[in-house]
Protein backbone atom coordinates (compact mmCIF):
# COMPACT_ATOMS: atom_id res chain seq x y z
CA UNK A 1 0.00 0.00 0.00
CA UNK A 2 2.98 2.43 0.61
CA UNK A 3 4.19 1.49 -2.90
CA UNK A 4 0.69 2.02 -4.44
CA UNK A 5 0.28 5.45 -2.24
CA UNK A 6 3.70 6.66 -3.54
CA UNK A 7 3.06 6.16 -7.75
CA UNK A 8 -0.19 7.71 -7.08
CA UNK A 9 1.58 10.93 -6.06
CA UNK A 10 4.12 10.30 -8.61
CA UNK A 11 0.89 10.36 -10.98
CA UNK A 12 -0.52 13.23 -9.74
CA UNK A 13 2.80 15.41 -9.79
CA UNK A 14 2.77 14.21 -13.71
CA UNK A 15 -1.01 15.64 -14.19
CA UNK A 16 -2.28 11.68 -14.75
CA UNK A 17 -5.65 11.56 -14.03
CA UNK A 18 -6.09 7.74 -14.23
CA UNK A 19 -4.05 5.17 -12.67
CA UNK A 20 -3.55 1.72 -13.58
CA UNK A 21 -1.64 -0.92 -12.09
CA UNK A 22 -1.41 -4.55 -12.74
CA UNK A 23 -3.13 -7.93 -11.99
CA UNK A 24 -2.61 -8.71 -8.46
CA UNK A 25 -0.27 -5.82 -7.53
CA UNK A 26 -2.27 -5.69 -4.24
CA UNK A 27 -1.54 -9.38 -2.49
CA UNK A 28 0.94 -10.68 -4.85
CA UNK A 29 0.87 -12.78 -8.06
CA UNK A 30 2.29 -16.54 -7.06
CA UNK A 31 4.53 -16.72 -10.12
CA UNK A 32 6.35 -20.15 -10.52
CA UNK A 33 4.70 -21.88 -6.93
CA UNK A 34 2.74 -25.01 -7.56
CA UNK A 35 1.34 -24.82 -3.64
CA UNK A 36 2.87 -28.33 -3.19
CA UNK A 37 -0.46 -29.81 -5.17
CA UNK A 38 0.07 -32.92 -8.41
CA UNK A 39 -2.90 -34.83 -9.40
CA UNK A 40 -3.69 -36.60 -6.18
CA UNK A 41 -1.97 -35.56 -3.48
CA UNK A 42 -1.10 -32.33 -1.97
CA UNK A 43 1.99 -31.80 0.68
CA UNK A 44 1.78 -30.05 3.98
CA UNK A 45 4.18 -27.69 2.78
CA UNK A 46 1.88 -26.50 -0.15
CA UNK A 47 -0.82 -25.89 1.91
CA UNK A 48 1.16 -24.19 4.42
CA UNK A 49 2.56 -21.28 1.66
CA UNK A 50 -1.37 -21.69 0.40
CA UNK A 51 -2.24 -20.03 4.25
CA UNK A 52 0.74 -17.75 3.92
CA UNK A 53 -0.64 -16.60 0.44
CA UNK A 54 -4.16 -16.31 2.00
CA UNK A 55 -2.98 -14.29 5.11
CA UNK A 56 -1.62 -11.62 2.71
CA UNK A 57 -4.69 -11.26 0.67
CA UNK A 58 -6.76 -8.55 1.55
CA UNK A 59 -10.29 -8.35 3.07
CA UNK A 60 -12.56 -5.46 1.34
CA UNK A 61 -15.71 -6.74 3.69
CA UNK A 62 -17.44 -8.00 0.66
CA UNK A 63 -19.44 -11.13 0.61
CA UNK A 64 -18.55 -14.46 -1.36
CA UNK A 65 -21.90 -13.89 -3.26
CA UNK A 66 -23.88 -16.14 -5.59
CA UNK A 67 -21.10 -17.52 -7.74
CA UNK A 68 -18.88 -15.46 -6.39
CA UNK A 69 -20.48 -12.32 -7.50
CA UNK A 70 -20.26 -10.86 -3.77
CA UNK A 71 -22.98 -8.28 -2.63
CA UNK A 72 -22.70 -5.77 -5.45
CA UNK A 73 -23.76 -2.71 -4.79
CA UNK A 74 -25.03 -3.39 -1.78
CA UNK A 75 -20.98 -3.28 -0.91
CA UNK A 76 -20.35 -0.41 -3.25
CA UNK A 77 -22.68 1.59 -1.50
CA UNK A 78 -21.39 -0.06 2.17
CA UNK A 79 -24.87 -0.35 2.87
CA UNK A 80 -23.50 -4.37 4.52
CA UNK A 81 -24.90 -4.78 7.99
CA UNK A 82 -21.95 -3.48 9.91
CA UNK A 83 -20.95 -0.77 7.53
CA UNK A 84 -24.46 0.41 8.23
CA UNK A 85 -24.01 0.18 11.79
CA UNK A 86 -20.88 2.64 11.80
CA UNK A 87 -18.71 -0.49 12.13
CA UNK A 88 -15.98 -1.23 9.54
CA UNK A 89 -15.75 -4.64 7.61
CA UNK A 90 -12.60 -5.68 6.43
CA UNK A 91 -9.02 -5.15 7.23
CA UNK A 92 -9.31 -1.37 6.35
CA UNK A 93 -7.99 -1.82 2.60
CA UNK A 94 -10.87 -0.39 1.21
CA UNK A 95 -10.21 3.01 3.23
CA UNK A 96 -6.56 3.22 2.72
CA UNK A 97 -7.40 3.01 -0.92
CA UNK A 98 -9.80 5.57 -0.84
CA UNK A 99 -7.74 7.86 1.12
CA UNK A 100 -4.93 7.40 -1.35
CA UNK A 101 -7.43 8.53 -4.47
CA UNK A 102 -9.25 11.58 -2.66
CA UNK A 103 -5.11 13.35 -1.36
CA UNK A 104 -3.83 12.60 -4.91
CA UNK A 105 -6.75 13.50 -7.04
CA UNK A 106 -6.01 10.39 -8.85
CA UNK A 107 -8.71 7.97 -10.09
CA UNK A 108 -7.56 4.57 -9.41
CA UNK A 109 -7.80 1.05 -10.74
CA UNK A 110 -5.70 -1.60 -9.47
CA UNK A 111 -5.42 -5.47 -8.82
CA UNK A 112 -6.01 -7.16 -5.93
CA UNK A 113 -6.15 -10.49 -4.30
CA UNK A 114 -9.05 -10.42 -2.25
CA UNK A 115 -10.48 -12.98 0.39
CA UNK A 116 -13.91 -13.69 0.94
CA UNK A 117 -14.69 -16.62 3.07
CA UNK A 118 -12.42 -19.46 2.93
CA UNK A 119 -11.53 -18.28 -0.89
CA UNK A 120 -9.26 -15.85 -2.84
CA UNK A 121 -10.45 -13.96 -5.91
CA UNK A 122 -8.39 -11.71 -8.36
CA UNK A 123 -9.74 -8.95 -8.49
CA UNK A 124 -10.18 -5.19 -9.44
CA UNK A 125 -11.18 -2.68 -7.70
CA UNK A 126 -12.48 1.19 -9.44
CA UNK A 127 -11.35 4.02 -6.72
CA UNK A 128 -13.12 7.97 -7.37
CA UNK A 129 -11.32 10.79 -5.84
CA UNK A 130 -14.37 12.14 -5.00
CA UNK A 131 -16.52 8.80 -4.87
CA UNK A 132 -14.81 6.35 -3.65
CA UNK A 133 -14.59 3.29 -4.89
CA UNK A 134 -17.20 2.80 -7.17
CA UNK A 135 -17.26 -0.59 -8.49
CA UNK A 136 -15.37 -4.19 -8.15
CA UNK A 137 -15.09 -6.79 -10.21
CA UNK A 138 -13.62 -10.65 -9.64
CA UNK A 139 -12.26 -12.58 -12.49
CA UNK A 140 -14.32 -15.10 -14.02
CA UNK A 141 -11.83 -17.59 -15.21
CA UNK A 142 -8.24 -17.90 -13.40
CA UNK A 143 -5.83 -19.55 -15.72
CA UNK A 144 -4.33 -22.21 -15.69
CA UNK A 145 -2.72 -23.70 -12.41
CA UNK A 146 -4.23 -19.95 -11.27
CA UNK A 147 -7.15 -22.03 -10.57
CA UNK A 148 -5.47 -24.15 -7.43
CA UNK A 149 -5.87 -20.93 -5.26
CA UNK A 150 -8.12 -18.36 -7.17
CA UNK A 151 -12.18 -18.79 -7.27
CA UNK A 152 -13.33 -18.27 -10.07
CA UNK A 153 -15.86 -14.80 -9.94
CA UNK A 154 -19.32 -14.12 -11.19
CA UNK A 155 -19.82 -12.58 -14.86
CA UNK A 156 -22.05 -9.88 -13.10
CA UNK A 157 -19.18 -8.08 -11.89
CA UNK A 158 -17.80 -7.41 -15.46
CA UNK A 159 -20.40 -3.94 -15.28
CA UNK A 160 -18.13 -0.97 -16.66
CA UNK A 161 -18.23 2.29 -14.25
CA UNK A 162 -18.45 5.76 -15.16
CA UNK A 163 -16.62 9.22 -13.91
CA UNK A 164 -16.00 12.38 -15.30
CA UNK A 165 -12.48 13.52 -15.69
CA UNK A 166 -11.52 17.48 -16.94
CA UNK A 167 -15.17 17.53 -18.20
CA UNK A 168 -15.58 14.40 -20.11
CA UNK A 169 -17.67 11.22 -19.23
CA UNK A 170 -15.36 8.37 -19.01
CA UNK A 171 -16.97 4.55 -19.29
CA UNK A 172 -14.39 2.16 -18.28
CA UNK A 173 -14.02 -1.37 -17.85
CA UNK A 174 -11.29 -4.12 -16.83
CA UNK A 175 -10.32 -7.36 -18.55
CA UNK A 176 -8.13 -9.24 -16.51
CA UNK A 177 -5.08 -11.11 -17.74
CA UNK A 178 -6.11 -14.14 -20.38
CA UNK A 179 -9.65 -13.05 -20.08
CA UNK A 180 -8.63 -10.74 -23.15
CA UNK A 181 -8.23 -14.07 -25.07
CA UNK A 182 -12.16 -14.83 -24.27
CA UNK A 183 -13.93 -12.84 -27.32
CA UNK A 184 -17.26 -13.43 -25.77
CA UNK A 185 -16.06 -11.35 -22.53
CA UNK A 186 -14.47 -8.53 -24.67
CA UNK A 187 -17.86 -7.88 -26.89
CA UNK A 188 -19.34 -8.16 -23.78
CA UNK A 189 -17.37 -4.58 -22.44
CA UNK A 190 -17.81 -3.27 -26.05
CA UNK A 191 -21.88 -3.78 -25.49
CA UNK A 192 -21.58 -1.53 -22.34
CA UNK A 193 -20.01 1.34 -24.53
CA UNK A 194 -16.51 1.64 -22.87
CA UNK A 195 -14.38 4.17 -23.88
CA UNK A 196 -11.97 3.10 -21.65
CA UNK A 197 -10.62 -0.59 -21.64
CA UNK A 198 -8.24 -1.51 -18.71
CA UNK A 199 -6.26 -4.88 -19.27
CA UNK A 200 -3.92 -5.39 -15.81
CA UNK A 201 -1.94 -8.52 -16.08
CA UNK A 202 0.48 -10.55 -15.72
CA UNK A 203 1.43 -11.87 -19.32
CA UNK A 204 5.26 -10.53 -20.34
CA UNK A 205 5.29 -11.61 -23.90
CA UNK A 206 5.78 -9.98 -26.72
CA UNK A 207 2.62 -11.14 -28.35
CA UNK A 208 0.61 -9.01 -25.90
CA UNK A 209 0.61 -6.02 -27.57
CA UNK A 210 -0.61 -7.42 -30.57
CA UNK A 211 -3.59 -8.38 -28.77
CA UNK A 212 -4.29 -5.01 -27.30
CA UNK A 213 -3.73 -3.63 -30.47
CA UNK A 214 -6.54 -5.67 -31.75
CA UNK A 215 -8.88 -4.78 -28.90
CA UNK A 216 -7.98 -1.11 -29.63
CA UNK A 217 -9.36 -1.17 -33.03
CA UNK A 218 -12.36 -3.78 -32.13
CA UNK A 219 -13.86 -1.76 -29.40
CA UNK A 220 -12.92 1.29 -30.77
CA UNK A 221 -11.59 2.49 -27.22
CA UNK A 222 -8.45 3.83 -25.84
CA UNK A 223 -6.74 0.69 -24.47
CA UNK A 224 -4.54 0.80 -21.28
CA UNK A 225 -2.62 -2.52 -20.67
CA UNK A 226 0.20 -2.64 -16.92
CA UNK A 227 1.66 -5.70 -16.17
CA UNK A 228 4.29 -6.13 -13.71
CA UNK A 229 7.72 -5.97 -13.90
CA UNK A 230 9.95 -8.21 -11.68
CA UNK A 231 13.36 -9.13 -11.16
CA UNK A 232 14.64 -12.19 -10.15
CA UNK A 233 15.40 -12.99 -6.69
CA UNK A 234 19.33 -12.88 -6.00
CA UNK A 235 20.95 -16.09 -4.51
CA UNK A 236 20.37 -14.95 -0.97
CA UNK A 237 16.90 -15.54 -1.38
CA UNK A 238 16.69 -19.27 -0.71
CA UNK A 239 15.78 -20.69 -4.18
CA UNK A 240 17.56 -23.46 -5.03
CA UNK A 241 19.12 -24.15 -8.30
CA UNK A 242 18.59 -26.98 -10.29
CA UNK A 243 21.90 -28.69 -11.53
CA UNK A 244 22.65 -26.91 -14.23
CA UNK A 245 21.67 -23.50 -13.33
CA UNK A 246 24.17 -24.18 -10.22
CA UNK A 247 27.67 -23.83 -13.02
CA UNK A 248 28.65 -20.60 -13.82
CA UNK A 249 28.40 -19.94 -17.04
CA UNK A 250 28.31 -16.88 -20.04
CA UNK A 251 27.15 -16.82 -23.33
CA UNK A 252 28.67 -15.99 -26.60
CA UNK A 253 26.59 -12.70 -28.36
CA UNK A 254 28.03 -13.69 -31.42
CA UNK A 255 26.94 -17.40 -32.31
CA UNK A 256 25.04 -17.69 -28.58
CA UNK A 257 26.57 -21.15 -27.21
CA UNK A 258 26.71 -21.39 -23.70
CA UNK A 259 29.98 -22.08 -22.22
CA UNK A 260 30.20 -23.44 -18.31
CA UNK A 261 33.27 -22.08 -16.62
CA UNK A 262 35.74 -23.92 -15.15
CA UNK A 263 34.76 -24.99 -11.60
CA UNK A 264 35.59 -27.80 -8.58
CA UNK A 265 32.55 -29.05 -8.32
CA UNK A 266 31.29 -31.21 -11.07
CA UNK A 267 27.37 -30.91 -10.99
CA UNK A 268 26.50 -31.14 -14.58
CA UNK A 269 27.37 -35.01 -16.14
CA UNK A 270 27.00 -34.34 -19.69
CA UNK A 271 30.35 -34.96 -22.41
CA UNK A 272 32.36 -31.47 -22.15
CA UNK A 273 35.49 -30.18 -24.00
CA UNK A 274 37.59 -27.28 -22.92
CA UNK A 275 38.86 -24.79 -25.55
CA UNK A 276 41.98 -23.02 -25.48
CA UNK A 277 41.10 -20.14 -23.40
CA UNK A 278 40.13 -22.83 -20.41
CA UNK A 279 36.57 -22.69 -20.86
CA UNK A 280 34.40 -25.77 -20.65
CA UNK A 281 31.84 -26.41 -23.21
CA UNK A 282 29.12 -28.99 -22.19
CA UNK A 283 27.82 -30.51 -25.23
CA UNK A 284 24.43 -32.26 -25.60
CA UNK A 285 23.72 -35.02 -24.33
CA UNK A 286 24.21 -38.72 -25.52
CA UNK A 287 23.83 -42.30 -25.26
CA UNK A 288 25.74 -44.64 -22.87
CA UNK A 289 27.36 -46.21 -25.72
CA UNK A 290 28.22 -42.88 -27.74
CA UNK A 291 29.91 -41.55 -24.70
CA UNK A 292 32.01 -44.47 -24.16
CA UNK A 293 33.13 -44.53 -27.56
CA UNK A 294 34.14 -40.54 -26.89
CA UNK A 295 36.22 -41.56 -23.90
CA UNK A 296 37.85 -44.33 -25.90
CA UNK A 297 38.68 -42.19 -28.51
CA UNK A 298 40.06 -39.23 -25.53
CA UNK A 299 41.86 -42.13 -24.32
CA UNK A 300 43.47 -42.69 -27.23
CA UNK A 301 45.29 -39.19 -27.92
CA UNK A 302 42.62 -38.08 -30.55
CA UNK A 303 40.67 -34.70 -30.07
CA UNK A 304 36.84 -35.03 -29.75
CA UNK A 305 35.25 -35.52 -32.94
CA UNK A 306 34.07 -32.57 -35.22
CA UNK A 307 32.34 -32.81 -38.25
CA UNK A 308 34.32 -31.37 -41.24
CA UNK A 309 33.91 -27.46 -42.30
CA UNK A 310 34.74 -25.29 -44.93
CA UNK A 311 35.42 -21.68 -45.19
CA UNK A 312 33.09 -19.71 -47.75
CA UNK A 313 34.98 -16.19 -49.15
CA UNK A 314 34.27 -13.91 -46.14
CA UNK A 315 35.47 -16.29 -43.72
CA UNK A 316 32.58 -17.75 -42.18
CA UNK A 317 32.91 -21.08 -41.28
CA UNK A 318 30.90 -23.66 -42.59
CA UNK A 319 29.85 -26.76 -41.29
CA UNK A 320 29.10 -29.32 -43.54
CA UNK A 321 26.00 -32.17 -42.53
CA UNK A 322 28.18 -35.39 -42.38
CA UNK A 323 31.43 -36.71 -41.45
CA UNK A 324 33.16 -37.33 -44.78
CA UNK A 325 36.25 -38.90 -46.02
CA UNK A 326 38.62 -36.17 -47.55
CA UNK A 327 37.57 -36.64 -51.04
CA UNK A 328 34.26 -36.69 -50.59
CA UNK A 329 34.50 -33.63 -48.26
CA UNK A 330 36.66 -31.51 -50.98
CA UNK A 331 33.81 -32.45 -53.44
CA UNK A 332 30.85 -31.06 -50.88
CA UNK A 333 33.57 -28.54 -49.75
CA UNK A 334 33.38 -27.17 -53.23
CA UNK A 335 30.09 -27.50 -53.61
CA UNK A 336 29.14 -25.84 -50.59
CA UNK A 337 31.62 -22.55 -51.45
CA UNK A 338 29.58 -23.03 -55.05
CA UNK A 339 26.48 -22.61 -53.04
CA UNK A 340 27.51 -19.81 -50.87
CA UNK A 341 28.68 -17.72 -53.51
CA UNK A 342 25.28 -17.87 -55.00
CA UNK A 343 23.63 -17.20 -52.06
CA UNK A 344 26.29 -13.91 -51.87
CA UNK A 345 25.21 -13.01 -55.73
CA UNK A 346 21.61 -13.18 -54.95
CA UNK A 347 22.12 -10.89 -51.90
CA UNK A 348 20.96 -13.45 -48.90
CA UNK A 349 22.86 -13.56 -45.53
CA UNK A 350 25.37 -16.30 -45.12
CA UNK A 351 24.43 -19.14 -42.60
CA UNK A 352 26.32 -22.41 -40.62
CA UNK A 353 24.48 -25.78 -39.55
CA UNK A 354 25.61 -27.00 -35.86
CA UNK A 355 25.84 -30.23 -34.75
CA UNK A 356 22.17 -30.81 -34.33
CA UNK A 357 21.43 -29.86 -38.11
CA UNK A 358 19.99 -26.43 -36.82
CA UNK A 359 20.87 -23.66 -39.56
CA UNK A 360 22.11 -20.91 -37.79
CA UNK A 361 22.14 -17.36 -39.91
CA UNK A 362 24.97 -15.19 -39.60
CA UNK A 363 25.37 -11.63 -38.93
CA UNK A 364 27.22 -10.21 -42.24
CA UNK A 365 27.28 -7.28 -44.88
CA UNK A 366 24.98 -7.45 -47.72
CA UNK A 367 25.83 -6.59 -51.13
CA UNK A 368 22.80 -3.85 -51.12
CA UNK A 369 23.82 -0.87 -49.19
CA UNK A 370 20.47 -0.11 -48.98
CA UNK A 371 18.92 -3.70 -47.85
CA UNK A 372 21.90 -3.41 -45.01
CA UNK A 373 20.86 -0.07 -43.88
CA UNK A 374 17.22 -1.19 -43.56
CA UNK A 375 18.19 -4.51 -41.59
CA UNK A 376 20.28 -2.00 -39.41
CA UNK A 377 17.23 0.18 -38.54
CA UNK A 378 15.03 -3.31 -37.93
CA UNK A 379 17.25 -4.71 -35.58
CA UNK A 380 17.65 -1.23 -33.72
CA UNK A 381 14.01 -1.15 -33.46
CA UNK A 382 14.17 -5.00 -32.06
CA UNK A 383 16.34 -3.39 -29.62
CA UNK A 384 14.47 -0.85 -28.36
CA UNK A 385 11.53 -2.99 -28.25
CA UNK A 386 12.68 -5.98 -26.47
CA UNK A 387 15.44 -4.57 -24.24
CA UNK A 388 14.18 -1.18 -23.27
CA UNK A 389 15.80 0.50 -20.79
CA UNK A 390 19.22 -1.24 -21.74
CA UNK A 391 19.18 -3.15 -18.47
CA UNK A 392 19.70 -7.22 -18.72
CA UNK A 393 16.03 -8.79 -20.12
CA UNK A 394 17.90 -12.45 -18.39
CA UNK A 395 17.27 -10.61 -14.83
CA UNK A 396 13.83 -10.28 -14.92
CA UNK A 397 11.18 -12.87 -13.86
CA UNK A 398 8.53 -10.79 -15.78
CA UNK A 399 9.64 -7.70 -18.42
CA UNK A 400 6.25 -5.73 -17.86
CA UNK A 401 5.23 -4.36 -21.32
CA UNK A 402 3.25 -1.94 -19.83
CA UNK A 403 1.13 -0.12 -22.87
CA UNK A 404 -1.30 2.71 -23.77
CA UNK A 405 -3.23 1.81 -27.47
CA UNK A 406 -5.80 3.88 -29.49
CA UNK A 407 -8.77 3.31 -30.52
CA UNK A 408 -6.77 2.48 -34.35
CA UNK A 409 -4.47 0.77 -32.73
CA UNK A 410 -1.80 3.16 -32.70
CA UNK A 411 0.68 2.21 -29.49
CA UNK A 412 0.89 5.96 -27.91
CA UNK A 413 2.83 4.58 -25.21
CA UNK A 414 5.04 1.60 -24.40
CA UNK A 415 6.12 -1.18 -24.41
CA UNK A 416 7.82 -0.55 -21.34
CA UNK A 417 10.25 -3.48 -20.80
CA UNK A 418 12.76 -3.93 -18.00
CA UNK A 419 11.52 -1.00 -16.13
CA UNK A 420 9.88 -1.31 -12.84
CA UNK A 421 10.08 2.24 -11.50
CA UNK A 422 8.48 4.47 -14.70
CA UNK A 423 5.06 5.19 -15.11
CA UNK A 424 4.56 5.17 -18.88
CA UNK A 425 1.48 8.04 -20.11
CA UNK A 426 -0.48 9.88 -22.51
CA UNK A 427 -2.75 12.26 -23.63
CA UNK A 428 -5.57 11.22 -25.12
CA UNK A 429 -9.17 12.86 -27.27
CA UNK A 430 -11.58 10.61 -25.75
CA UNK A 431 -13.78 12.13 -29.00
CA UNK A 432 -11.75 9.61 -31.16
CA UNK A 433 -13.98 6.91 -29.50
CA UNK A 434 -16.58 8.49 -31.53
CA UNK A 435 -14.81 9.43 -34.71
CA UNK A 436 -13.89 5.40 -35.07
CA UNK A 437 -17.33 4.24 -35.03
CA UNK A 438 -17.73 6.09 -38.32
CA UNK A 439 -16.83 2.70 -39.82
CA UNK A 440 -16.80 0.34 -37.21
CA UNK A 441 -19.48 -0.37 -33.80
CA UNK A 442 -19.17 -3.65 -33.32
CA UNK A 443 -21.90 -3.48 -30.41
CA UNK A 444 -24.38 -1.30 -32.56
CA UNK A 445 -24.36 -0.91 -36.07
CA UNK A 446 -21.26 -3.42 -37.00
CA UNK A 447 -23.12 -6.39 -34.80
CA UNK A 448 -26.02 -7.38 -36.73
CA UNK A 449 -27.75 -8.09 -33.32
CA UNK A 450 -30.41 -8.97 -35.27
CA UNK A 451 -29.36 -12.37 -36.22
CA UNK A 452 -26.27 -12.58 -33.47
CA UNK A 453 -27.25 -12.22 -29.96
CA UNK A 454 -25.08 -11.77 -26.62
CA UNK A 455 -26.31 -12.53 -23.09
CA UNK A 456 -24.78 -12.38 -20.14
CA UNK A 457 -26.10 -14.08 -16.73
CA UNK A 458 -26.49 -11.17 -14.15
CA UNK A 459 -25.07 -8.87 -16.19
CA UNK A 460 -27.06 -5.42 -17.78
CA UNK A 461 -25.51 -5.28 -21.49
CA UNK A 462 -27.50 -1.70 -22.10
CA UNK A 463 -25.00 0.63 -23.39
CA UNK A 464 -23.47 3.35 -20.89
CA UNK A 465 -24.12 7.41 -22.13
CA UNK A 466 -21.18 9.33 -23.66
Amino acid sequence: MADLSALARRAASQGIDILLLPEAYIGGYPRGTHFGCVIGDRTEQGREEFARYFDAAVDFGDTVGEGGAGAGARWVKKELSSTAEGVQRGDGTRERLEDIARETGVFVVTGAIEKAGGSMYCAVVYVCPTEGIIGKRRKVMPTGTERLVWAQGSPATLAAVSTTIRGVRVNMAAAICWENYMPLLRQSLYAQNVNLYLAPTADGRDSWLSLMRTVGIEGRCFVVSSNMCVRKPSAASGAVPSQRQRRSSVVEEENGIEIALPCSETLDKRPRCVRDNGFEIALPSHSQEQQKEQQAEGQRGHKLQHRKSVFDEDGNEIVLCCNEDDGESQANGQKTTAAADAKTQANRRKSVFDEDGNEIVLCCKHVDGTAQAANGEAKNRSARSRHGTGRDPSSFVCRGGSSIVSPFGDVLAGPQWDDDDGIIHADVDMRDCVRGRLDLDNAGSYSRNDSFRLTVQGLDLDPLPY
